[in-house]
């Protein structure tokens, strides 16, 4: 993925003071805490990594190369998976008990851009328990019950591997941490509360009543839907898994960022996650759902120009938030040039000034499409010390942590055992495209037994083993010749109609 960061983004500055902390979650570990994040009463994939229980002094170590734990890798085997010149696909052992829903995972290392494989990979099953009663009258025995939700997360590191490794570790926690005050709601079919009890003596909790003014037009009620709760619950584990980021930066190794791809099924309804430019499909008999959009400095130019617009200080007067077909040369001053701001998807002619001899803030196109000349990627997790290069004008302001969340309702349809929601990093969708992976789908997936649960981790193989191509005199190419992909890949297949029960 160093394809979206300058080679000058090695050169990292530490930034000055992180931005005030939001309450930290008190049953959220600290970065070098252990791996799996699943409590007690759920199932988890079992831990494997090569020196998991290694004394609190190796973290460092491991932070700088560390597979998925449910790949159960040997020392042996991980150092085949860290081979740039053989780049073996690796996957869960065919032994042992498989990944919830029988989900296929495969991924392979890049072909030498980065020392290691900057991918991380989570799938957990995680058992969320209610704070209390949000009426504030303690339950009955019989009411005491949690939740359960089944989580997937692929992340994808940038400018080192930290980010995602500690995003792969935490952010369902955060998530968990954020479902806690809603499992009596989610559980009551009546609309949510608009609020909750306050606790009496606590800030907040005395009589306001004097300060609500007369009934007016804007005194109807909003309606707020349950599924919207869940979509604001991951949205602010994002951001509390990005301050968190922030806060132990320094302490824990947690260089560069990453991009970030999560599903959550939670009560029939699947969540798609996405603050990156990794992306998620679903192929339903034929037909191709996408249940994300990639977030590049094309694709959110407009946001990126008005947050330029609205507060020049963060352009350091290096930059112009205006876009030019190309950089403007000295002596084209004064001449009329062909422009366009935040507010325009057209293009239109202006006066050329001296401050637009300044570096557009979004430059190039497609993935060679950069902001402030450096990071390919708008959304994200991390990236706190990221500067411009040979400056010290921090990109961050730049980039959000916000996913965009997309929700497909499980139980509106009948799912088939072909049926199946595909999740990859980039590596897979820059030489693959949506219908090349439907097609892949049918061709692997009628090869097997509808109750073959094998079918999931051959069809994610066969999409990495297609992306990454063959060993040729010129490097790795495709069946049609042209360059497969050098980028780190990964990829989950999740089955909407496969074995095993999901409510």
């Amino acid at each position: 993925m160093l394809n979206r960061v300058r080679s000058a983004v090695a050169h990292l500055v530490s930034s000055g003071g992180a931005p005030p902390p939001r309450p930290k979650s008190p049953d959220l570990p600290n970065a070098p805490s252990a791996q799996t994040a699943a409590p007690p009463e759920a199932p988890r994939s079992p831990p494997a990594r090569a020196g998991s229980s290694a004394p609190a002094k190796t973290v460092e170590a491991r932070a700088s190369f560390s597979r998925p734990t449910f790949l159960q890798l040997s020392p042996g085997g991980l150092r085949r998976a860290d081979d740039h010149a053989g780049r073996a696909v690796q996957s869960p052992p065919d032994t042992g008990r498989r990944l919830p829903w029988s989900t296929g995972y495969a991924e392979v290392i890049n072909a030498g851009k980065s020392r290691h494989n900057e991918d991380q990979a989570c799938c957990e099953v995680v058992y969320v328990e209610g704070r209390k009663s949000v009426s504030g009258v303690p339950r009955e025995p019989s009411q005491g019950q949690g939740l359960c939700f089944y989580y997937w997360g692929l992340f994808d590191g940038h400018a080192g591997g930290g980010a995602a490794e500690m995003a792969s570790r935490l952010l369902h926690r955060h998530i968990r941490e954020q479902l806690k005050d809603l499992v009596e709601i989610l559980q009551d079919p009546s609309p949510p509360p608009l609020c909750l009890p306050s606790t009496p003596g606590a800030p907040g909790s005395s009589d306001a009543s004097h300060l609500v003014g007369p009934q007016s037009c804007c005194s109807s009620q909003k309606e707020v839907t349950h599924e919207s709760l869940v979509v604001g619950a991951i949205e602010n584990a994002f951001q509390f898994m990005d301050e968190q980021m922030a806060r132990e930066r320094r302490g824990h190794q947690v260089e560069g960022g990453c991009c970030a791809l999560v599903v959550v099924y939670l009560l029939g309804k699947v969540y798609v996650a996405n603050a990156g430019d990794s992306r998620a499909i679903i192929v339903r008999n034929g037909e191709i759902i996408p249940m994300s959009r990639e977030f590049t400095p094309e694709t959110e130019r407009q946001r990126l120009q008005l947050l330029g617009f609205l507060k020049p200080e963060l352009l350091g007067g290096e930059f112009t938030h205006l876009e030019f077909p190309r950089r403007i040369q000295p002596k084209e001053l004064g001449q009329r040039m062909l422009y366009r701001d935040q507010n325009m998807t057209g293009w239109a002619y202006k006066k050329i000034e001296l401050e637009d001899l300044r570096f557009p803030l979004v430059c190039g196109e497609g993935k060679k499409a950069r902001v402030m000349a450096t990071i390919g990627v708008t959304r994200g997790l991390g990236d706190h010390n990221l500067k411009v290069c040979s400056s010290t004008l921090p990109i961050k302001p730049f980039l959000s942590c916000f996913p965009e969340v997309r929700v497909y309702d499980l139980t509106q349809y009948e799912h088939c055992p072909d049926d199946v929601l595909v999740l990859g990093t980039d590596g897979l969708w820059d030489v693959t495209s949506d219908c090349e992976v439907a097609a892949t789908v049918d061709r692997v997936l009628s090869a097997y037994e509808p109750n073959d649960a094998s079918r999931y981790t051959a069809l994610a193989q066969a999409l990495v083993l297609g992306a990454r191509g063959i060993p040729r005199d010129r490097g790795w190419r495709l069946p049609n010749n042209k360059l497969g992909s050098g980028d780190d890949i990964s990829v989950f297949v999740i089955p909407l109609g496969g074995p095993g029960s999901y409510s």
